[in-house]
């Protein structure tokens, strides 16, 4: 019997972006990060060379270690390391996220499936990877800034422990924290390169959202098209 759902965030309970929106939303980020330093006389690299360095940034590591937004923002802007526990790198961390958050609403399946797991007394949980690795305490404002705080028991982000979906630290951590077994958990996401592998290898059973039809063939006995037919499938599960 299932106690407990871990849902992903992006693109499962919210909407932010498509894949190939992204490197548009990256260089409005960039952009506002670059203004915020230019009014502050902050800004000491060329603009060639910051989108040279914004190049050589936009990748995550191969072994799911998270590369944090902190330092990523450091060397574009060639900026001291000791800037990396002052205001300035908290500053331009939230104005980098400033374009991903304006962009950010819940389906319309999320509350109504929340809501409903909620009254039937399910532990709910969120455990997400964070774009370009950005800071924890930035998506749990996000969380309460969209009105789902309320239904959420626990939220993890990568941040929290230093590796990115698929790793299995950030379910095991997520596990630890909530005082759960996996085999009474379901983890929900709608990326197959992240959200079967990571919550097999704790033992966790995946579902994926197939909002955006993605999901191939092979994986469709462990998909569902919306997440009110979650409520349903936890019923045999």
């Amino acid at each position: 019997m299932k106690s407990a759902v871990l849902f992903d965030l992006g693109n499962t309970l919210v909407h932010y972006f498509e894949r190939h929106e992204f490197h548009a939303i990256l260089k409005q980020a960039i952009t506002e990060v670059q203004n915020h330093l230019s009014h502050r006389n902050f800004l000491k690299v060329s603009a060639e060379e910051m989108w040279r360095k914004v190049k050589e940034e936009n990748y995550e590591a191969s072994d799911h270690h998270v590369r944090p937004l902190e330092d990523r923002l450091i060397r574009i802007f060639q900026l001291d390391n000791s800037t990396r526990t002052s205001n300035l790198i908290i500053n331009m961390c939230r104005y980098f996220m400033k374009p991903i958050f304006a962009r950010g609403h819940y389906y319309e399946d999320t509350l109504p499936t929340l809501k409903e797991l909620k009254a039937r007394g399910f532990k709910i949980a969120i455990v997400s990877n964070t774009t370009w690795g950005s800071p924890a305490n930035l998506w749990r404002e996000e969380i309460q800034r969209l009105g789902l705080s309320s239904y959420i028991d626990s939220s993890t982000f990568c941040r929290d422990v230093g590796w990115r979906k698929p790793a299995k630290q950030i379910f095991e951590y997520t596990l630890a924290k909530m005082q759960i077994f996996p085999q009474n958990c379901v983890f929900v996401g709608d990326d197959p390169r992240w959200d079967i592998v990571g919550p097999e290898a704790v033992g966790i059973e995946p579902l994926l959202i197939n909002r955006r039809n993605v999901v191939e063939q092979k994986e469709k006995p462990k998909s569902i098209e919306n997440l009110l037919e979650l409520i349903k499938k936890l019923e045999y599960l």
